[in-house]
């Protein structure tokens, strides 16, 4: 017969004991604020149905309202803000829909959630900023000048940004958003490498700063019939080297999201580093590869491309799923040459104009306009054609145009002089010219005259640019007659927006 001592029982009851212990509850209420306070007063009510997050497990409340979640000695729990309702928001108008508790304060015996009920038109329109990475004040008004001052007043329901708020500075965020407030729409953000609090000693350290001021860098929140997911995908290791990743905990939580989500719903996942450029991206793709409505977007490579991850990219889904890697709003790092203003043309490294995105949802469906800063609407493409071609150079001479939003599923084509047919131009993967022409102007900006480096008088000189996925070619006609002719190019996107343009040159003997 086994016999069991007395002091193996107390072993064995200490660890039960100690197992309890360490297991947290954190519970809490998620009411209809009436009076809009963020105080739940004895006559609201509590919601039923409304998912809560400590990052990893979902939690619903009950009829009442009431909800519990397990936490670690430190965490952050949010309320994910369902269709119909809206969350409060603080002066610089970030939504506060997160509890964060840390060692220096203290878990309330009820961790309250305001839900407000709200209008959500089945259409609306949202703005996507990419890296705005300031470089102290200089380059904070360079943000409020180039996009911020013709958006304000802007009719969307919410802006995005994709991450590398500011440029290793991490208090700048705050300056920042005070400006992007004025805009005057809710405001959520997304951690990028520059954002991370250098001196931190781990990757779970990094984004303190960020996450004081914004939330949980990792959350979910719903609009109409779109639900979106905001990861920080962003992994740091001790050395202080970091790589695109997603966390077990962060897929545990989409996971765990989704499956609560309905398949009618459009999903849209937003983060720093593109979705392909993960480590471990085939993981997050067996989560959405399901899902017949899916949509991704991201920053981080100051290009824009239309990626449509297919098989050869571990992608098993049924099709492509696409995911934008979007303008950034700092462009090339706010460098190029200084306009009128003062302000760097920051042309990105594909030949794109720096500039943001409008993405425009409609139940579950959703379409991307790029929009170039300080540009008007219609200015979607530059057309590279020389000034003046002699008549036996036709043979050899083409028409170039960067597409700035173009992709694979874009047409391209062009008409001579308002007659004749519509010629199809042929997509090539190339530098853009101009890009090319401004890169080549470094030596003289790196001059120094009366001790001053002339790119700190003209604005800084540009990166090696690199190859653009949407530019396009076609061979002119040969029998084109001397005197002034133009050209008209058109191009129609993925979404069946159709954007023309215009370019005037001549041919002589």
């Amino acid at each position: 017969m086994f016999k069991v001592s007395g002091f193996c029982v107390l072993m064995f009851l200490l660890v039960i004991t100690n197992s309890f212990a360490q297991k947290k509850i954190a519970k809490g209420f998620v009411f209809e604020d009436s009076n809009q306070n963020g105080i739940f007063d004895k006559r609201e009510k509590g919601i039923k149905d409304i998912c809560i997050s400590n990052g990893k497990d979902v939690a619903k409340t009950n009829l009442m309202g009431e909800w519990e979640i397990g936490v670690e000695e430190e965490f952050n729990v949010f309320v994910i803000k369902p269709s119909g309702y809206s969350v409060p928001l603080n002066e610089k108008l970030i939504p506060q829909y997160s509890f964060q508790k840390t060692n220096n304060n203290d878990t309330p015996e009820s961790i309250n959630f305001p839900l407000t009920p709200d209008t959500e038109n089945k259409k609306f329109s949202t703005l996507f900023f990419g890296d705005t990475q300031a470089r102290g004040k200089r380059e904070v008004d360079f943000i409020y000048r180039d996009v911020v001052d013709e958006l304000i007043g802007y009719d969307a329901a919410f802006g995005v940004s994709l991450g590398d708020n500011v440029a290793d500075d991490p208090e700048l965020m705050d300056e920042i958003s005070q400006g992007i407030a004025q805009i005057g729409v809710p405001w959520y953000n997304t951690f990028g490498n520059h954002d991370s609090d250098r001196e931190a000693n781990s990757n779970k350290e990094r984004d303190d700063t960020f996450e004081k001021l914004f939330g949980p860098s990792t959350y979910a929140f719903e609009y109409a019939n779109v639900a979106f997911i905001g990861l920080n995908n962003i992994y740091f290791e001790p050395s202080g080297k970091y790589y695109p990743h997603f966390t077990e905990k962060q897929l545990d939580f989409v996971d765990n999201y989704l499956k609560l989500v309905p398949d009618n719903k459009l999903v849209v996942l937003y983060m720093h580093a593109p979705i392909v450029a993960c480590d471990n991206k085939e993981s997050m793709y067996k989560i959405i590869e399901n899902r017949e409505h899916c949509f991704s977007i991201s920053g981080h490579l100051h290009e824009q491309i239309n990626v449509f991850v297919d098989k050869e990219m571990g992608w098993n889904g049924k099709k492509e799923h696409h995911h934008l890697i979007n303008s950034t709003v700092c462009g090339s790092w706010w460098c190029g040459g200084l306009d009128e203003l003062g302000i760097p043309h920051a042309t990105m490294n594909d030949g794109a104009p720096n500039g943001y995105s409008v993405i425009t949802f409609d139940g579950n469906q959703y379409s991307v306009k790029f929009k170039a800063a300080r540009r008007s609407d219609n200015y979607q493409m530059n057309i590279y054609l020389p000034n003046e071609i002699n008549q036996t150079a036709l043979d050899t001479s083409k028409i170039m145009v960067n597409v700035f939003a173009g992709s694979e599923r874009s047409k391209v084509e062009m008409q001579m002089d308002k007659s004749g047919k519509w010629m199809p131009l042929e997509m090539v993967k190339t530098i853009d010219p101009e890009c090319l022409r401004m890169y080549n102007l470094s030596p003289y900006l790196k001059e120094i005259v009366n001790g001053q480096r002339l790119d700190d008088v003209f604005g800084y000189t540009m990166d090696y640019p690199s190859i653009s996925h949407h530019m396009w070619e076609l061979q002119l006609p040969d029998n084109i007659s001397n005197g002034t002719h133009f050209v008209t190019v058109r191009t129609t996107d993925m979404y069946n927006k159709t954007w023309q343009a215009n370019r005037v040159f001549r041919v002589v003997n």
